[in-house]
């Protein structure tokens, strides 16, 4: 009986590494897309910005959704409909199909995780959800692997069409392991009351309203933005024409990105467990230190040395694991009948954060350079300069959520006493 837990996690585990490596496959089957469908490398660009984004606006639909019909549904529905995606990618000529695929990689891929984060508190005591939410985003990352080195294999070998129908095939394997080994719940319930559209609104009003949900959404802003930014659009450009690296040593420097916050995932799981009334701060220590290293890097006269690029996406890579703070916020504030929308609600700080600044240094950089791609080092100094900006209002909403938190837990913690000596009485 003990082991059923871990075999549930697991499940869902392998269901949203499926999912990372659909999200990224798009990014190394790059050049070949853009030989395929014709399109320049902004084109091609808009494929993940588009992802992102359908990612991000559904989040809270799926929320509510997971509340309502549980985490097997939703993640089997989600696998169903990224593996359609795939198949659609693998067959299709032109540019208008390839869009429509990446969207339903994107809204697929937007039911997989909170679903997965939801069994968590679940089927687990309080005392280890911390690390394993940790863990489930970290080895979750694997997928990127499976992405960069069989899927790249199949694609260079057997070429477009079979790469994306294995993608495919192995997304409607997982599924199957889902249906078979994953319960939402240790009762075998599989999905909540039947509620009316009103009352998920009126569920999404109280999740929003209390101030733990947002300190939550805020943390995950601030700390997951400038890493998704670095990893999914801007860092390869950044190193390679903006600081004279080869490709090989770009890729290198990602990998140590994805190692650190593989690395950093348990011991920031640990802190998170032992000091739960320090969390905004370890966010904010997250912060400080992403924001020194763009700092030191960006005033560095010239080109920065390899030695300090390397310390830049070390601390990048502490912002993904930071991110995952945002959603114990979510547990500690909600109740698990409304945990799946107050996760769905933090989950989209980060990538509405992470597309704004997208947008923004392409904007930029278009600006400096009249809409070519011969950049200089100062044009990226100047486009990445505007993650200060990001940053500074992330903080500032921080800071007010968390004294908000404090006088609503305060004020709770008040009534409680009082409604306690009015009972004794």
């Amino acid at each position: 009986m003990a082991l059923r837990p871990w075999a549930v996690w697991a499940a869902g585990l392998a269901a949203y590494t499926v999912a990372v490596l659909h999200r990224s496959s798009i990014g190394v089957a790059g050049l070949d897309a853009q030989e395929r469908f014709g399109v320049g490398a902004s084109a091609l660009a808009v494929f993940a910005v588009l992802q992102l984004l359908v990612y991000a606006a559904l989040q809270i639909p799926v929320g509510l959704l997971l509340d309502r019909f549980g985490s097997l549904r939703l993640v089997l529905a989600g696998a169903a409909v990224m593996a359609s995606g795939q198949v659609l990618m693998a067959f299709t000529d032109g540019l208008g199909g390839a869009i429509l695929a990446r969207v339903l990689v994107g809204a697929g891929d937007a039911m997989t995780f909170i679903s997965v984060l939801r069994l968590v508190p679940r089927w687990f005591p309080a005392r280890r959800v911390p690390v394993l939410t940790q863990l489930t985003g970290i080895i979750g990352q694997l997928g990127q692997v499976l992405s960069a080195v069989p899927m790249a294999a199949v694609l260079a070998g057997a070429g477009w069409t079979t790469a994306f129908l294995g993608a495919a095939g192995v997304g409607v394997f997982t599924a199957i392991v889902a249906l078979a080994a994953l319960r939402d719940t240790p009762e075998r319930r599989i999905s909540g009351a039947s509620v009316s559209w009103q009352q998920l609104g009126v569920d999404l009003g109280s999740s929003w309203r209390h101030p733990g949900t947002r300190l939550g959404l805020w943390a995950h802003f601030t700390t997951q933005f400038t890493g998704t930014v670095f990893a999914l659009m801007w860092g390869v450009p950044f190193l390679v024409a903006g600081q004279g690296l080869s490709r090989a040593t770009a890729g290198v420097l990602l990998t140590v990105f994805v190692v650190t916050g593989m690395l950093a995932g348990p011991v920031l799981g640990m802190l998170t467990q032992r000091h739960p009334l320090r969390r905004s701060w370890l966010v904010l220590g997250i912060v400080a230190i992403n924001m020194t290293a763009w700092a030191v890097v960006i005033a560095w006269p010239g080109r920065a040395p390899l030695p300090l690029l390397v310390a830049l996406v070390i601390a990048l890579g502490l912002g993904g694991p930071g991110s995952m703070i945002g959603f114990d916020f979510a547990r500690s504030f909600n109740p698990p009948s409304r945990l799946g929308t107050a996760t769905g609600v933090v989950n989209v700080g980060g990538f509405v954060a992470s597309l704004v600044t997208i947008e923004l240094i392409g904007l930029i950089l278009d600006y400096r350079t009249g809409g070519g791609n011969d950049y200089h080092i100062d044009d990226f100094r100047v486009a990445m300069s505007v993650q200060f900006l990001v940053a500074a209002a992330g903080v500032a909403g921080i800071l007010r959520t968390r004294r908000l938190t404090r006088r609503h837990v305060a004020a709770e913690s008040t009534g409680l006493a009082t409604a306690v000596e009015v009972k004794a009485s």
